[in-house]
């Protein structure tokens, strides 16, 4: 573990991304970038931050400024996204960052934790929650799934045109993950400023990592249906923990009556709905901060 910043790339904003990056080594399959901002005497356990794709923790920059100087704040860069190694050979399926993640945790030993979860970063953060319930005591979900999408035409569509041939060429030649699916996903183009798209672009100016990394993931919403099928299987196991839902419900990749689901599977989780698209987080920072500082004030009594 190392705090020593001569290796941040030269293209990340560091007056839009002011934290000290950290490297960790997890299980010998690659280096992850994290933050790991905190007061100096944290009171509570660590609230984790995971995102999904095509981000990195640039995404959860004004909920960790707008906490740090009450908790502790971690964020992850999954491998292959944003600060994180890319290492050839490696894979990229949920089902290998979920494990990741998983060796991230235990290497920190990170206990009575706060579990925020966005996108791809539910399928790949909750497994912990279910196989470690001990070391997860509160769960924020944001825009995010734990169950299959076969069957489900709104989705299952798309996917199949994303993960196939057609879709892998438009993820390689022009980076459709970002340059097309996720300003469609915004409620409002102009929050999507350039200087914002910028720093989610660079990572993936490559046309290599592109397909390695982000067509994977357009794959696995139809080729890891079991792994999401099992998680779904055992919602049971969520229900008592202390549980807030934000939803974008202008979100058009996962659309509002997703968060009836939610609702099943967290029953005592309060819901924060507002009229924006996918990443509630930066099209209305300031209304997530408010429900999520909220949140931890009254969960932590």
């Amino acid at each position: 573990m190392t705090d020593d910043e001569s290796w941040v790339p030269e293209w990340v904003d560091r007056e839009l991304y002011p934290f000290t990056p950290r490297r960790l080594e997890v299980l010998g399959e690659g280096t992850l970038n994290y933050l790991d901002e905190s007061p100096a005497d944290p009171q509570h356990g660590p609230v984790v931050f995971v995102h999904g794709t095509p981000t990195w923790s640039f995404e959860w920059r004004h909920l960790v400024a707008g906490l740090k100087d009450s908790y502790r704040c971690l964020a992850p860069d999954h491998l292959g996204f944003g600060l994180s190694e890319r290492p050839f050979g490696a894979a990229y399926s949920p089902e290998a960052h979920a494990r990741r993640f998983r060796g991230w945790i235990e290497e920190l030993d990170l206990q009575d934790i706060t579990l925020v979860v966005h996108d791809f970063g539910g399928p790949i953060a909750l497994p912990i929650a279910l196989e470690q319930p001990g070391r997860v005591s509160r769960l924020i979900v944001m825009n995010s799934w734990m169950w299959s999408f076969v069957g489900d035409p709104h989705v299952e569509r798309g996917a199949r045109v994303m993960g196939g041939a057609f879709g892998r060429w438009l993820y390689r030649a022009f980076n459709a993950s970002l340059r097309i699916i996720t300003p469609y996903a915004y409620a409002d183009r102009k929050k999507l400023t350039r200087r914002i798209h910028a720093q989610y672009l660079a990572p993936f100016a490559g046309i290599d990592s592109r397909e390695r990394v982000l067509w994977t993931l357009a794959q696995a919403l139809l080729g890891s249906s079991d792994f999401y099928a099992d998680l779904w299987d055992r919602r049971a196991d969520l229900r008592d923990l202390s549980a807030l839902i934000v939803w974008g419900t202008r979100d058009r990749a996962l659309p509002h009556r997703y968060l009836d689901r939610w609702r099943e599977a967290l029953p005592r989780a309060e819901a924060v709905e507002l009229p924006v698209g996918h990443w509630p987080q930066e099209e209305a920072p300031e209304q997530v901060l408010a429900a999520v500082r909220r949140f931890l004030q009254e969960s932590l009594r």
